[in-house]
């Protein structure tokens, strides 16, 4: 089929990409002169595991192209993915002013019967917009469908390889049948194409992501508890897991979720319910437990430190918000480093590849080094931010030499406590006696 991606961010990078290498004719489009040069050139704006050498493959084999021009690039194409950003607006809910404009400019460009696809993620009742703004454009039948991506950050190109399922949504039978074609060689293993209304689509990757976003907070509360009373969360999510109504995924406490999706999505369904008269009590309180633990590494190290870190220097290992990326959005070592800082404390981070997405988000708070071990010198304290594998088997010797007190706070619950304090540290976890 011929494609065009509207967006060529990452969703739409990785889309477009993974259609290209089923065989498929794609040209990514995006009004970011800058980035269409840059992947032009064989650079990838973003880090994603395996991106750059798919990237490489289907351009080098003539499947997949870049362009500014979105009218050329839309006019052959039979479907069209819409996957602009939808930022958080100022009450929480989606901003859908970008989704709009590229209907528009889609409805102008269209020449023959083609299917519009939102796959940014859009709250529910978006694809009547879009097929209205497109309508007041042209002449040309089209349908429009609902197809959310379920892609996790540092495995997109696996899951959308490989997905767990692929949720469509559509009111025509026409459509439905082109989305199953396109999506035919990545369900060979039987893993389902679910057909749905569009709606019920829109609805399905908030709920998704909500029900994620719950499950995180919830054994974030869990680890409080179990540092009140003594309890090892570790021990508790073993218990927790093994039952096969629960399961284990999304059952690790930590500092709290980020990233570009739980967040906003959060943010977002909790809008839209309170736009139908229901106030989503369960998700606002995800929301709070969420914020709340983001702070919770600097006020152990308030406690530990006799209730001031001023003139104190910290290492940070980890900025990004979770390993096997370098996004930034709303990363929990954004609030932590800020926090220290803020009180008159001095941090130098590392990150494995996302030093230059962090000076961006948090410019010249902090200083940056090129090795984890370089951060550790002269330091009162290590926090443990992200869970990069570099970061689990560590040379603790080695830190203890480095380090001018022997104190680590581990947000991600890598270590072993009683190792840690055989070698000699004070260790605080997260929900750990």
């Amino acid at each position: 089929m011929r494609i065009a991606v509207i967006g060529s961010g990452y969703v739409g990078l990785v889309a477009g990409t993974c259609f290209a290498d089923s065989g498929n004719d794609v040209v990514c489009v995006d009004i970011d002169e800058r980035k269409i040069d840059m992947l032009k050139r064989g650079e990838i704006p973003i880090y994603e595991p395996g991106l750059s050498e798919l990237v490489e493959k289907n351009v080098r084999e003539q499947r997949l192209t870049f362009s500014t021009d979105l009218k050329k690039s839309v006019a052959p194409a039979q479907v069209v993915f819409i996957a602009v950003g939808t930022p958080e607006g100022e009450s929480g809910e989606a901003d859908l002013q970008y989704v709009i404009a590229a209907a528009r400019e889609i409805g102008r460009a269209i020449t023959q019967y083609t299917v519009i696809v939102d796959k940014s993620t859009v709250p529910v009742g978006t694809a009547d917009k879009v097929r209205a703004a497109i309508a007041g454009e042209t002449k040309h039948p089209f349908d429009v469908v609902s197809n959310p991506e379920f892609l996790k950050e540092g495995a997109a190109i696996d899951d959308f390889l490989k997905p767990d399922r692929v949720v469509i949504g559509a009111d025509t039978d026409k459509a439905r049948d082109v989305m199953g074609e396109l999506y035919a060689p990545f369900v060979r293993t039987e893993h389902p194409i679910i057909y749905m209304d569009t709606r019920s689509a829109e609805l399905t990757k908030y709920a998704a992501n909500a029900m994620l976003a719950t499950r995180i907070s919830f054994m974030n509360d869990i680890a409080a508890v179990c540092d009140k009373v003594g309890a090892d969360v570790d021990q508790v999510r073993k218990g927790m897991g093994a039952d096969k109504r629960i399961g284990y995924p999304f059952l690790f406490p930590g500092v709290g979720y980020g990233g570009s999706c739980f967040p906003k999505d959060v943010k977002a369904l909790v809008t839209t319910a309170r736009e139908y008269g229901i106030e989503f009590d369960l998700l606002r309180a995800v929301e709070r437990t969420n914020e709340k633990q983001k702070k919770l590494l600097v006020n152990k190290a308030l406690k530990h430190f006799g209730g001031s870190v001023d003139g104190k220097t910290f290492a940070v290992w980890g900025l990004a918000f979770k390993p096997k990326t370098d996004d930034m959005r709303e990363a929990p070592s954004i609030e932590i480093i800020e926090g220290l800082t803020g009180k008159g404390a001095k941090v130098k981070a590392f990150d494995p590849v996302a030093t230059d997405t962090a000076r961006r988000a948090l410019k010249d708070r902090c200083q940056y080094v090129e090795r984890p071990y370089d951060a550790l010198e002269g330091v009162d304290a290590l926090f443990v931010v992200t869970e990069w594998n570099e970061f689990r088997n560590v040379d603790f010797d080695r830190m203890m030499t480095l380090m001018k007190q022997p104190v680590i706070f581990d947000g991600r619950n890598i270590y072993s406590p009683a190792k840690l304090r055989e070698a000699g540290f004070t260790y605080y976890g997260i929900g750990r006696p």
